[in-house]
């Protein structure tokens, strides 16, 4: 049974990160009827950039460009009615809430603001440790105890409780700290409906429903594969969820806007940063092996038949530590002899700086465009020359100078990208676990304080290990070689140090062809520096897709890392433009 318009509850989103489209708010707002309105505006990078903000001043720690965003939209979301739920107060939610209260008596309005708090577990790190949570690194399972410098943050993902019960006790605003992404979607709707705790299957569709709006324009078209059949993708529309009382819901955006929402657009965005089909939340485990997808008119895409499971026993922590300092400088070059000019310049390099071995690390990469070059602006290549080390005079001045003296003595055409740049400190992040119930969920309004309990969780089924290869096809027979993209879509990003890579197709014939062919042993030929990593393959035949998760492919993660693409955001493209044998009938 469908639901009434008035039972739907449509949620809006208008950020993606700390960064995105200042305007969205407004006209998220002014584009049509809405309910809530979400904003998300943290990742691990961006902890980072707060602590680093906090540590010059104590008052901040939070996205500084919410309250701007409030003071456009304030008025017009009391006056509807509207409920604003953000995660822009970062490792400071009461400052980021105080800073709102002050944008609404500025303005003269009367709102009631809530925020949420028990995230940090900075102080109870030692106390944790003590208490027998190793807080051991996800990926290289190495216990906490073994790192050698200071932890600057450490901070719990909460579930969406806290805001559900924010909203229940009157608030038109709730700030939230590092809560799942998802979460500013599924309290609102568990509030909304009155869900129980138990309602597994409402929850994990809000937890899809919450997955699929993070992202903002993603959505609508935004890094999209087919981006060239999209129109308006000069200014893309956000998304809403409108989410009816049995959790199922429609995907879409205001009219007139940019971009669109269709099947391609939102299977490119399910299959973003994730791993494998059991998709875990603090509050439900959602099952992407479930999503239906239906498309019932010109951007209107139905969600449904998702499935869910209790959640874990434990909530994910995000931990950053300083890693040190690191550098680049980049040369261009030109003409002929570009591998002996590049050869050249570094081998210069690294003689003037006694020799390579001085830092901890280095990377060298040379990105060639000379090939299909017919103008003069077109011809550079560039090499890349970058540093990290923990001493920040051995990747200053000292490591650009030296460049900068190579000027008049070097290769022919000697040029450098942009001036020489100093040191910059950069963190490293440590994902771990933490029993759920050694985190405090608390709710903080109008001088009460109300305590959140934990969802009693469950071990789930092991998700580590992949599905089995599938039998291989034969890849010669009645095929044209001719780039993947032809007939695939993909979209990649990071995931800490991991990479995750998601590809589909539009048909089930592909999907057939695609399932066979892209084994891991396959896909590891296709990217060279996968090679020797372990890879885990998760079909998603539901979404026509494959899901991939390279782990160690980025390293340390986006902030340490030395790669030109350190967040892997390219990697499905580069995936897309590798060619191959399609059996012809598919093309």
């Amino acid at each position: 049974m469908s639901a009434s318009r008035a039972d739907i509850l449509r949620i809006a989103n208008c950020s993606g990160f700390y960064g995105d489209r200042l305007s969205a708010a407004r006209e998220m707002v002014e584009g049509g009827p809405i309910d809530v309105l979400t904003g998300d505006y943290l990742a691990e990078l961006t902890l980072m950039i707060l602590d680093r903000d906090r540590q010059a001043d104590p008052t901040t720690g939070y996205a500084k460009t919410f309250p701007l965003q409030l003071r456009q939209i304030a008025a017009t979301c009391l006056e509807r009615g509207i409920k604003i739920v953000v995660n822009a107060g970062g490792l400071n939610p009461a400052g980021c809430a105080d800073a709102c209260r002050a944008v609404y008596r500025q303005l003269g309005l009367d709102a009631r603001v809530a925020h949420i708090e028990g995230d940090d577990l900075l102080p109870k790190l030692a106390d944790l440790q003590a208490a027998g949570e190793p807080l051991n690194h996800l990926d290289q399972g190495i216990p906490l105890e073994t790192l050698e410098v200071p932890v600057l943050s450490a901070n719990a993902y909460l579930g969406s409780w806290g805001i559900a019960k924010a909203l229940e006790l009157g608030a038109d605003l709730v700030i939230c700290p590092r809560v799942t992404d998802a979460s500013l979607v599924v309290g609102p709707a568990a509030w909304r409906f009155g869900w129980q705790r138990d309602d597994w299957d409402r929850l994990a569709s809000a937890v899809v429903a919450g997955h699929i709006l993070e992202c903002g324009p993603q959505t609508t078209g935004g890094n999209y594969a087919s981006f060239r059949d999209v129109e308006g993708l000069h200014h893309p529309g956000f998304p809403i969820a409108e989410i009816a009382p049995d959790g199922s819901f429609t995907v879409t955006k205001h009219q007139g806007t940019g971009g669109e929402v269709s099947v391609g657009t939102v299977t490119a965005q399910l299959l973003y940063e994730i791993g494998a089909p059991r998709y875990q939340n603090p509050d439900v485990t959602a099952r992407f092996d479930t999503i239906r997808l239906t498309q019932t008119g010109p951007d209107r895409l139905l969600v449904n038949g998702v499935q869910g499971e209790p959640p874990p026993p434990t909530t994910k922590v995000c931990l950053n530590y300083r890693g040190g300092f690191k550098n680049s400088i980049t040369f261009l070059l030109t003409g002929l002899d570009i591998e002996a000019k590049a050869k050249l310049a570094e081998e210069t390099l690294w003689a003037s700086l006694g020799g390579r071995e001085q830092f901890a690390e280095t990377h060298v990469s040379l990105h060639r465009t000379d090939d299909s070059a017919a103008t003069v602006e077109s011809s550079f290549s560039f090499l890349t020359v970058s540093v990290k080390d923990p001493n920040p005079k051995n990747v200053g001045r000292r490591f650009t100078s030296a460049a900068v003296e190579m000027a008049l003595a070097n290769y022919p055409g000697f040029n450098l990208t942009a001036p020489p740049g100093k040191e910059r400190p950069f963190g490293v992040y440590w994902p771990a676990l933490v029993a759920s119930d050694a985190v405090e969920h608390r709710v903080v309004f109008e001088g009460q304080t109300v305590d959140i309990p934990h969802t009693a969780g469950a071990e789930p089924p092991d998700a580590s290990v992949g599905a089995p290869e599938p039998p291989s096809v034969d890849s010669e027979a009645d095929t044209e070689l001719t780039p993947l993209g032809k007939i695939c879509g993909a979209r990649s990003g990071d995931k800490g140090g991991n990479a995750n890579l998601g590809v589909w197709t539009e048909s089930d014939a592909a999907f057939e062809w695609l399932h066979g062919y892209l084994t891991v042993d396959r896909l590891s030929e296709l990217i060279p520096e996968a090679r020797g990593l372990e890879i885990d393959r998760y079909p998603l035949p539901n979404l026509r897709a494959v899901n991939f998760v390279l782990r160690g492919f980025l390293g340390d993660g986006v902030a340490a890392s030395l790669a030109t693409d350190a967040q892997a955001k390219g990697l499905g493209e580069f995936l897309r433009a590798r060619t191959v044998r399609i059996p012809t009938l598919l093309l």
